[in-house]
This record gives C-alpha cells, sequence and structure tokens, in this order.
C-alpha cells in the first residue's frame, strides 16, 4: 500500500492508469463519492504498491513522485470542475477565485452551448448576459463593448491583469472595444473565463482565446459577491 499526496492538475482516472488501477477502486477504497471531485493536499490510498510515491514537501521545494523539486507554488485547495482539473483557491494574477467565479463560468459555457455552441453568432453580449442573469439573478445591457460600462459597479470590479492571466482564472468578464471582424470593429467583443487557460465562452465556446488576433482595448472584471 503507498499514499499520494493530490497535486493541483491531478485526475483520479490519470492516477488510476499511473498506478495501474482502476477508477472505481481508487475511488472505493479511499471512499470518494464523486470521482470527478478529488481534492488538492489530500492523501490518497493506492492498493497494490509496496513503496511510497508520496508527495510530500521538502526543503527549497515539493518533491514529486520522480523525485524532482518544484518551487515557487502554493498548494491549492477546493475541488475539481466535471473535467477533473484541480480548481485553485487562488487564481492568477493574485485574484481570489470564490463560489461565485465558479458558478459564472458554469452558467457561461451552458448559455454558450445553448446558443452557438463552438461556432460564434455575432451573439457574445447576449451569452454573457444570459450567463449573469442565470448565475447571478439580474443582467446586463449592452454590447461588447458596452456591457464594461453596465456591469454593476457593487457586484464587478476591474482588475489589472493580462489576457494569459486572466484565462488561467475561472469566471471572470472580459471586454474588448474592439475586433478584427467588421462587427467586432463597431460591437466589440466580451466572453467569461473558462480558467483553462485557453478558452472563453459567450454565444460560443472559443478553444483558443490566446490565439485570437486584432483584438484591442482589454479589460478585466472579477465577480465581488
Amino acid at each position: 500500500m503507498t499514499t499520494y499526496r493530490i497535486r493541483q492538475g491531478d485526475t483520479l482516472s490519470a492516477l488510476a492508469s499511473r498506478f495501474k488501477t482502476s477508477v472505481s477502486k481508487l475511488a472505493r477504497d479511499n471512499k470518494i463519492s464523486n470521482p470527478n471531485l478529488i481534492i488538492a493536499g489530500k492523501t490518497l490510498r493506492v492498493p497494490g504498491h509496496d513503496r511510497t510515491d508520496s508527495f510530500e514537501p521538502t526543503k527549497g521545494g515539493t518533491k514529486s513522485a520522480g523525485g524532482k523539486k518544484t518551487t515557487g507554488g502554493t498548494k491549492s485547495t477546493g475541488g475539481t470542475k466535471a473535467g477533473g482539473e484541480v480548481e485553485q483557491t487562488r487564481g492568477a494574477g493574485g485574484v481570489q477565485v470564490t463560489p461565485a467565479m465558479r458558478k459564472l463560468a458554469a452558467a457561461g459555457r451552458a448559455a454558450a452551448l445553448s446558443i452557438g455552441g463552438y461556432k460564434s453568432q455575432g451573439l457574445c453580449a447576449t451569452g454573457v448576459s444570459k450567463a449573469i442573469q442565470n448565475a447571478f439573478g439580474f443582467k446586463v445591457w449592452g454590447n461588447g463593448n458596452q456591457i464594461d460600462n453596465n456591469l454593476p459597479r457593487g457586484k464587478f470590479k476591474q482588475v489589472n491583469m493580462s489576457l494569459e492571466q486572466a484565462l488561467k482564472t475561472p469566471g471572470l468578464v472580459l471586454t474588448w472595444e474592439k475586433t478584427s471582424s467588421r462587427l467586432g470593429s463597431i460591437y466589440g467583443h466580451t466572453a467569461i473565463t473558462t480558467g483553462d487557460g485557453r478558452s472563453s465562452v459567450s454565444d460560443f465556446i472559443e478553444s483558443n482565446t490566446l490565439g485570437a488576433r486584432g483584438r484591442s482595448g482589454f479589460k478585466v472584471f472579477v465577480p465581488t459577491m
């Protein structure tokens, strides 16, 4: 029997493959009712191994299973999303990830799937407004480059961070004054971050927001509820 300290980014399926066992057995032996929900920092019991493969702190860093040290990080806590990605308590740029932000990210994805799926319909503000309404119960009006002025200041605050940082944090509202498309040059664009470091959602799921070109007037807003 070995023990393993769950790390940020781990999933039960990946650990089951690593330790040559099954997800159901790991879940059963560790009394995990939801295999999609594992907690960073918790200890996992892995049957069928007679060696220690733990993730324990060591001087100057933390030791992974392979024995290499990693430095500069902080241990995150919290659950995982349905896809198995461990959600951090603190996101990029020092922004604290709250239940409200996770709720908005989930509502944003649901809104995107209900409108355009993976293809833009030119209704980005509609998707973001729908997500905000479904998550928090109020609507925000305006097009992509107006929503930033219409977000209630008692419920959202503007933060200074790069697009790369923002995309690593779920539940942020992004706005651009202009994009490279004809309509985007007039109405701008708005979206909600999913926290996976790549994608954002509005009226559709944009798989590579970081790779989008020709956008200007970027702003980031975080829910404060």
